[in-house]
């Protein structure tokens, strides 16, 4: 397989992986307005009580806190994978911004090899387990007034991991060709900065 080959299989998972992760950023917006529900409800005393009565427990408290923290997973797995891609998952930058660029580039072959490829199938095999076995028993709430259908947020977990998975790839394949393929090459990278951007970068700061 040539470098220029997977370099654009790295691009075609990149690709996929900023569409969900870009809509899955929107899952904000009915976090907010939840939360914000949540809080008014508090706050106006027997309007809650009023709602419930007259319109039944799907303006409980319960239940809107369950969205609360539905739509907080939702948003969190599903931007896992495109906070990687982007550089903007949490690093020890006191350590390895004073690295050269090959040797931060083994660090990311090293860590998506032996930490990030193998946790994602690990967990996201049992999460997938935990979706199916879910969905067969019909889990709901652990409270009464709860939401039911657990099996789906279940599987957020899954498609997140899945998808944190692929950026993983995504990244090592960009690794492997600056460690081991043509010295001369350059391409976009996501988690790295070719040598001369990094002296470009230090002369402007």
């Amino acid at each position: 397989m040539s470098a220029q080959t997977v370099i654009n299989l790295s691009y075609f998972l990149k690709k996929y992986i900023e569409i969900v992760g870009k809509a899955g950023s929107f899952f904000i917006l009915p976090l907010i307005f939840v939360t914000m529900w949540d809080v008014a409800m508090r706050k106006m005393g027997g309007a809650q009580y009023w709602l419930v009565t007259n319109f039944g427990d799907v303006f409980g408290s319960t239940k809107i806190q369950e969205w609360e923290w539905h739509f907080h997973t939702m948003l969190f797995t599903m931007v896992l994978g495109y906070g990687f891609i982007m550089n903007r998952h949490i690093r020890v930058d006191l350590v390895r911004e004073r690295l050269s660029v090959r040797k931060q580039a083994w660090i990311e072959f090293l860590g998506t090899t032996f930490f990030m490829l193998p946790f994602c199938a690990v967990v996201g095999f049992f999460a997938f387990v935990n979706a199916v076995d879910s969905f067969n028993i019909g889990e709901i709430s652990a409270s009464t007034v709860g939401l039911c259908c657990r099996w789906a947020i279940r599987s957020f977990l899954v498609v997140g991991l899945l998808i944190a998975g692929f950026s993983g790839i995504a990244v090592w394949l960009q690794t492997v060709i600056v460690l081991f393929g043509p010295k001369d090459l350059r391409f976009d990278l996501m988690t790295l900065q070719w040598p001369e951007e990094e002296q470009k970068r230090t002369r402007q700061n």
